[in-house]
């Protein structure tokens, strides 16, 4: 993506902005943050969210889309060739985790710089064109372009975190950001649906739909989104260190942000390795066929929106941010085990019921970051974490897949197909005491 102009827009047209007395900035926190937010306006701060939500969704979707028909369009590329298809379809998955890995934290300084809206606004009129090459790729380099601009554009998602921050006051965003992961689940949930639907008859259609809904969302945004950034409280200058390691190591200016990031990165490792062998663990322990798989994804969504968009901000007022979120590792470590020790394939909803409360950690620890990072940081400090999760995108699925395939295979010293999710359940337990050291900060109490 090319660097956004210093104009605040990127239209001619007028840019709204967000009244200045609503703005959030770095005041003085009467519990330490950094960065208590001021009034926003109920009526802008609706609209705003809406269309937040509305890109995290798209972006998300536009990952779900691929998963039933990418296989297939490769098979058709790789027609005729040397290449080994599965090979391929690895390679893409990799190439665009790689590519938003590399991306998040530049975006999250552009918009740091230049303001949130024009970088949303120009992210998202890419996505819209990165969808549309891939529906035209005429062979496997146009396609592998494709996905890793696509991989470059969806890397908004800290822009738009970001955004959430600027606007979002002290009570309300766990909520915000509880409701940014409720849609980003039903994202993943919907999405393979959609493909699978739409590509019934031609494997590329999503594509085409996807980049049409991503272009009105680019039209919309033009008219209906404000800038949560005024001119006075971004960065003096282009940061750069707005790139993926020195981005990550410059997390360590924010101990307890820092400390926040390594347990988010701990359970993003679980949430892949989970992903990736759920498939292969099912259809190995309990004999799965796709339709039971796909009710059990769709059921595992249900469940995680029920949780971020209903209960966490009763969960939270209840219990407080330190609670809660030790509420939720808990629950998601005690959830990975009991996948791996279930004997029936009932048991696996059950268990869902537990797992669900996992929900509780993103959102707390969102909310704890945004209250404590400047917002000329907040950005680059989202890009930072968002590139940990990438991070993990890339090497927990072969770790976890390896692991399952050893311990599975007829000379394996011992049989344990759930050995993926014990990982998984080790990797959040490191998470949980890794938190500890920083419990006090978390309820804002340091």
């Amino acid at each position: 993506m090319s660097t956004p102009p210093q104009s605040n827009s990127p239209s001619n047209s007028p840019e709204p902005q967000l009244p200045e007395s609503s703005l959030p900035g770095p005041v003085s926190d009467s519990q330490g943050g950094a960065n208590q937010s001021e009034p926003v306006s109920p009526t802008v701060q609706r609209a705003a969210i809406g269309f937040v939500l509305l890109t995290l969704f798209l972006d998300i979707l536009g990952i779900g889309v691929i998963i039933p028909v990418l296989p297939e369009i490769v098979e058709e590329l790789t027609v005729g060739t040397t290449y080994v298809p599965s090979f391929v379809y690895g390679l893409l998955i990799g190439s665009y985790a790689l590519a938003q890995f590399l991306a998040a934290p530049i975006i999250g300084g552009f918009s740091d710089r230049f303001g949130r809206r024009p970088v949303l606004l120009l992210s998202i009129l890419g996505l819209s064109l990165d969808f549309l090459l891939t529906y035209y790729a005429p062979n496997l380099a146009w396609l592998f372009v494709a996905r890793i601009a696509s991989g470059i554009t969806a890397a908004n998602i800290t822009a738009s975190n970001a955004y959430i921050a600027d606007i979002s006051t002290p009570k309300n965003r766990i909520k915000n950001f509880g409701l940014s992961g409720a849609t980003i689940g039903i994202a993943f949930v919907i999405g393979p649906a959609i493909g699978g639907w739409l590509g019934q008859n031609d494997p590329r259609l999503p594509f085409l739909v996807a980049a049409i809904l991503a272009g009105l969302n680019f039209i919309y945004g033009l008219f209906i989104l404000p800038e949560s950034l005024p001119p006075e409280k971004r960065a003096a200058k282009l940061k750069l260190n707005a790139v993926p390691f020195a981005a990550i190591y410059r997390l360590r200016n924010y101990p307890v942000v820092f400390t926040l990031a390594i347990t988010i990165f701990f359970c993003a490792l679980a949430q892949q390795a989970l992903q990736s062998t759920w498939i292969l663990y099912t259809g190995k322990r309990f004999q799965w066929d796709p339709l039971q798989n796909g009710l059990s994804l769709t059921a595992v969504g249900v469940l995680t929106f029920i949780m971020q968009a209903g209960l966490i901000r009763m969960l939270t007022a209840k219990l407080g941010p330190k609670r809660s979120l030790f509420c939720g590792l808990a629950a998601a470590a005690t959830a990975h085990l009991l996948y791996g020790l279930a004997s029936e394939g009932w048991m696996m909803y059950a268990i869902m019921c537990i797992g669900c409360f996992a929900g509780l950690i993103q959102p707390v620890a969102q909310a704890t970051i945004a209250r404590i990072v400047p917002a000329d940081q907040q950005g680059t400090v989202q890009g930072s974490i968002a590139s940990l999760g990438s991070v993990a995108a890339v090497g927990a699925p072969p770790l976890a897949t390896g692991l399952f395939g050893f311990f599975t295979q007829p000379d394996s010293p011992i049989y344990l197909p759930g050995i993926s999710f014990f990982f998984g359940s080790f990797c959040i337990v490191l998470g949980a005491l890794n938190a500890l050291r920083i419990s006090r900060a978390i309820d804002g109490q340091e």
